[in-house]
């Protein structure tokens, strides 16, 4: 998988759609949720995106500080349901990780997880914090990475 990271006003019209595209596909479709994935916050992130035969199939966005949480955070975590077996996941998440490191000089990143990906999360240094909560109608918990 190849992996690049482009500020919003670097995407293509088609990698925004093969964006929007594979988030709706996830997040909508197959978690069945109804949700304003299209938040206003997009062109405030850092794009991760992960490519294998010029096919998106793995995704996150990056914030710094103070955007979307006092810490630089991680969100719309996502991979591909046909490669998902081929550890994209923690590449992307790697990726993230060095990313936020690189462009916002901070180690400490904050993301709300699904519940059922704590055991993800935490095998790349998060921790829990706070209570469980729902969101969209999920399941979800605070972590963080110092």
């Amino acid at each position: 998988m190849q992996i690049e990271t482009k500020a919003f006003e670097d995407l293509s019209l088609q990698e925004l759609y093969d964006v929007l595209q594979l988030r709706s596909e996830i997040f909508v479709v197959e978690q069945n949720c109804v949700y304003q994935d299209i938040d206003g916050k997009d062109d405030k992130a850092l794009h991760v995106l992960g490519t294998e035969n010029n096919q998106l199939v793995a995704y996150t966005r990056i914030f710094p500080p103070g955007i979307y949480f006092q810490e630089a955070a991680i969100g719309r975590v996502i991979v591909k349901d046909t490669v998902r077996n081929k550890a994209f996941g923690h590449q992307i998440l790697k990726a993230s990780i060095e990313a936020i490191k690189e462009h916002f000089h901070t180690t400490r990143i904050k993301l709300s997880a699904q519940t059922y990906l704590i055991k993800f999360y935490e095998s790349h240094g998060f921790v829990k914090i706070g209570d469980e909560y729902l969101e969209d109608g999920i399941p979800h918990i605070g972590m963080i990475r110092e």
